[in-house]
């Protein structure tokens, strides 16, 4: 079991329903926690065999979060949950959103989700 942490994955998409968010992209921020198996053969070997691809999971949630549109922070961040929790490998993970100067008092607002296989 390991822990992969993917930290503050700085994205641009289309968060909102304002009518300005509808038109101009806006920054998220991203923070994934996913708890992996890794196989022994690839602790043995130091060899990639078998082990989660958290590269790959990145460029996918990258791509789901550039070209998709979003009204709400809650649907973006279940999206990402859904989509790494695809992976069988995966036992649970945990996926926080956060939009910056959603709030005019606030540096950001966020949202946290997790899931378990």
């Amino acid at each position: 079991m390991a822990i992969i942490r993917v930290k503050n994955l700085l994205i641009r998409t289309y968060i909102g329903f304002n009518p300005e968010e509808l038109v101009n992209k806006q920054d998220v921020i991203i923070n994934l926690e996913i708890d992996a198996d890794i196989p022994k053969n690839a602790l043995d070997s130091d060899e990639p065999d078998g082990i989660y691809d958290y590269k790959t999971v990145t460029k996918n949630v990258i791509s789901l979060v550039q070209e998709g549109r979003f009204k709400l922070l809650e649907v973006l961040t279940q999206k990402i949950l859904d989509l790494i929790m695809e992976d069988k490998k995966v036992k649970w993970a945990r996926v926080e959103v956060d939009k910056p100067h959603a709030l005019r008092f606030a540096e950001s607002v966020s949202v946290v989700m997790k899931a378990k296989q």
